[in-house]
């Protein structure tokens, strides 16, 4: 099968093109032919590398994919060859006290697609059958593969870990990366308020066409004034700030006394300085969450499937471009998920 994988850490020109043998599925697992994969910024950490990272090398990137069910291992009872499937790829080992009570997320031999294990940028991938979802007849697999982690992340993070109510203010910091648009949905959907800040009038523009009801444009503002200044000095209930270092302690202060800050990631770097008065003083809960369960991507997907959510693209790339979109992911001029072709 052709792959696109890395044999070194380093820029996009680590890329390469390969072939390998099409894995066969074991026992409960199943041989899927990826359609469409889709890009996340774990796709550039992996590739960059960091200290005391233990790859098998080359290694297969990509955490996103859906296609058709190619072949079924023994004891498969769940799908059958030539059914049309999206892949959790939040791989928990379901024998676990963590998987077994429900937080597979949590599993003591977490795996993540991609990350830990060979990914999606692939012809094919072989994966247990409780990480599938059936999708619906005529439903783009486009559509399945851009929304699967980013919608799985945020619905987590937001709805079971966040416990956001209807009626309270979220602010979304950054326009226009895939788990923050999906954050700006889901927020709107729950029926909250939501703030965004945002590097550009144009990707604010998209955030508001996503439901944002109130634009930040950090190029022209103080945004953590800014929130202030529209929230009556209050502050906003919940921040989501997946940004990390550059960006942490202002959420801290835009977060009203009680509030919550919710991370899920640090595309500006994970170290900063914190200064603990605005936790205590304030009373701030910091959540940090990684992915999700199966029920909470059975429930999110359902709402995708249902076009209650949409998972923005903004660009298409066939396989062999791989170092071109990876190119493009690193310049960061895009506003939603970058697929890949197989």
């Amino acid at each position: 099968m052709k792959t696109a994988c890395l044999s070194q850490h380093g820029g996009p020109a680590v890329m390469t093109l390969g072939d390998r043998p099409t894995p066969e599925p074991k026992a409960n697992e199943v041989l899927v032919r990826i359609r469409v994969a889709a890009m996340n910024r774990v796709d550039k950490w992996v590739r960059d590398g960091w200290p005391g990272i233990k790859l098998q090398l080359p290694h297969i990137l990509g955490s996103d994919g859906a296609g058709v069910v190619e072949a079924v291992g023994p004891n498969v009872t769940r799908v059958k060859t030539g059914d049309r499937v999206v892949l959790n790829t939040n791989i928990g080992c379901g024998a676990c006290e963590f998987c077994m009570a429900g937080h597979d997320n949590l599993c003591s031999n977490w795996h993540l697609f991609g990350e830990t294990v060979d990914g999606t940028n692939a012809e094919y991938a072989v994966i247990h059958e409780r990480q599938l979802l059936h999708l619906p007849d005529g439903f783009p697999f486009e559509n399945a593969a851009a929304a699967g982690l980013v919608f799985h992340t945020a619905w987590h993070s937001l709805i079971t870990k966040g416990q956001l109510r209807a009626g309270e203010s979220v602010l979304v910091v950054g326009a226009g990366g895939g788990v923050n648009t999906a954050a700006i949905q889901i927020a709107k959907m729950a029926g909250c308020v939501v703030y965004v800040v945002g590097s550009d009038e144009s990707k604010l523009a998209k955030a508001q066409s996503l439901g944002a009801d109130v634009l930040i444009d950090r190029s022209k503002d103080d945004w953590g004034k800014k929130i202030f200044q529209l929230t009556d000095k209050r502050g906003v209930d919940v921040v989501v700030d997946n940004v990390g270092a550059a960006t942490m302690m202002t959420s801290l202060r835009a977060a009203r006394k009680g509030g919550r800050v919710l991370t899920v990631g640090n595309t500006a770097g994970p170290k900063f300085e914190f200064d603990n008065r605005y936790m205590f003083g304030k009373h701030i809960s910091l959540l940090g969450s990684t992915m999700g369960t199966l029920d909470d991507f059975r429930a999110v997907m359902s709402l995708v499937f249902a076009g209650k959510l949409h998972a923005p693209i903004d660009s298409t790339f066939p396989l062999a471009d791989i170092r071109a979109a990876h190119e493009k992911m690193d310049r960061g001029d895009l506003f939603g998920k970058i697929l890949l072709i197989p």
